[in-house]
């Protein structure tokens, strides 16, 4: 240690060099304020706006019979989707709709681009209604860009306040309505009123609800860019004949500002006047001048609004369009483009979906009306009752997938002298799943020691259908 006389050494500390740089890790993002737009495509997006909002929440009040008309219920491990009744078994037929739902989502992308996302992705939709909200509330873009800016006043407070309550309300019911398609929403509707809701039930409200409200809201483009990993493997799918928004870079470029009246030839011009309207309008920020990217959504909003500016210009629509890579290099005419919709990536995803669709429809329409499960009681494996018979215990669970009441008659077969000792008809009612102990003999000594395979034939008294399930008759040694 230095003594309180020794001089301490001072070491200088460089200054910073002039043309060094501080980088953040960070991108600071602009929030991004969508300009309002009207056109064919619009109309499309919010005409399917409608159309999925009215399924979502409507589903739920539709009543089939003395039900819920789609009821996924899973305390009693049933599901209602109309007249049909799935129990956990037909987990094949939810397995074979999600390869399904993924290869059509495979030929619907190689096709037509990220059309999916920009018209009937729930993030759009949900986007699209939050901006519709904030646009009545706040303004257009321009009016909203100022409204931020503006330091915190009595007015900018009421409406911000405003927008808010109204987003926390469609939220909500967002979520009141996903919980409805596990909990009947009409019991549901009766405990939340009364403030009784279980607390799976408030959970799950709350929870779908913050989702909606958070992704609508304030995340919004963020999900499509870096969240969605849709934005990510989708170019797997992509090739030089999938249809995207394009921008005809030949007849747009170079691009500049002008009047209306001035010959865009005489100036050196293209068709592009420069005035950043597909920038403004899209949902997230980019500029589909600068070519294909993954954060296009296909929405075809600068296609609606590039329109109507080649109208007032006076100039041929279609300077941003939807088209693909070869069409625009080759300058192929619509047949030409539509021609190689059908090449053999296309037809290959198109016989395999078709396939599984004949698959799925036939297994659903060929699908048994009720189910069978043998269960060996694990208790006594065989034991000797009365007039010397031997004794196997086995509990039959019949369940009936119809809507209305069933009598099933149970038989047994597989060994000579194969009795069933317990009552052959058993009732079961409307999409019940009831469970029976079923006893069955034989003669003692009349098999060998081991286990033999036998066979429970169960029959429908209604409707014909028979179910034939495999088990086994233990003989002791």
């Amino acid at each position: 240690m230095d003594s309180p006389t020794t001089p301490r050494k001072i070491i200088p500390i460089e200054p910073v060099a002039p043309d060094v740089e501080m980088v953040s890790l960070y991108e600071a993002q602009k929030k991004i304020y969508p300009r309002s737009v009207s056109g064919f495509f619009s109309r499309w997006r919010w005409g399917l706006v409608v159309l999925t909002q009215l399924a979502f929440y409507g589903a739920p009040w539709l009543e089939w019979g003395q039900r819920q008309a789609v009821l996924f219920d899973l305390g009693a491990r049933r599901f209602y989707i109309f007249g049909l009744v799935l129990y956990p078994q037909d987990f094949i037929f939810l397995t074979g709709l999600l390869v399904i739902s993924a290869l059509s989502l495979f030929l619907f992308t190689a096709v037509a681009g990220r059309q999916w996302c920009g018209y009937a992705c729930p993030q759009t939709v949900y986007t699209e209604i939050f901006l519709w909200i904030e646009r009545h509330i706040e303004g257009d873009r321009s009016a909203r860009m100022r409204l931020d800016a503006a330091p915190m006043s009595w007015a900018k407070f009421s409406r911000k306040t405003v927008k808010q309550f109204v987003w926390v309300a469609v939220a909500l019911w967002t979520g009141f309505t996903f919980v409805g398609y596990f909990t009947p929403i009409r019991e549901l509707g009766a405990s939340f009123l009364q403030l009784g809701m279980g607390p799976w039930e408030t959970f799950w409200v709350f929870f779908y609800g913050l989702a909606t409200y958070g992704n609508a809201g304030f995340l919004r483009e963020q999900v499509c860019k870096y969240m969605c990993p849709y934005a990510r493997f989708q170019s797997a799918m992509f090739d030089r004949d999938t249809l995207i928004v394009t921008y005809d870079e030949a007849r747009g470029e170079p691009r500049g500002a002008r009047s209306r009246k001035a010959d865009p030839a005489a100036l050196n011009l293209g068709a592009c006047v420069d005035c950043t309207l597909c920038v403004q309008v899209c949902p997230t920020g980019i500029d589909i001048r600068n070519g294909l990217q993954y954060e296009c959504i296909s929405c075809g909003s600068c296609i609606d609004v590039c329109d109507t500016v080649m109208d007032k210009m006076g100039y041929p629509r279609g300077l941003v369009r939807y088209s693909t890579q070869n069409a625009m290099a080759g300058g192929w005419t619509p047949s030409q483009l539509l021609r190689r919709v059908f090449r053999p990536r296309v037809l290959v995803y198109s016989t395999i979906l078709l396939l599984l669709v004949a698959a799925l429809l036939a297994g659903l329409v060929l699908r048994s009306p009720f189910k069978v499960d043998v269960v060996r009681d694990r208790g006594a494996l065989a034991r000797l009752v009365e007039g010397g018979k031997l004794e196997n215990v086995y509990r039959l669970q019949l369940m009936n997938a119809t809507e209305a009441e069933q009598t099933y008659r149970i038989a047994v077969d597989g060994l000579p002298g194969l009795t069933l000792a317990t009552r052959p008809e058993v009732v079961v009612q409307p999409a019940e799943a009831r469970w029976v102990a079923v006893r069955v003999h034989i003669q003692d000594g009349s098999s060998a020691p081991g286990s033999h395979p036998i066979l429970f034939t169960i029959d429908a008294e209604k409707s014909g259908a028979r179910v034939i399930e495999k088990s086994v008759f233990v003989v002791p040694r």
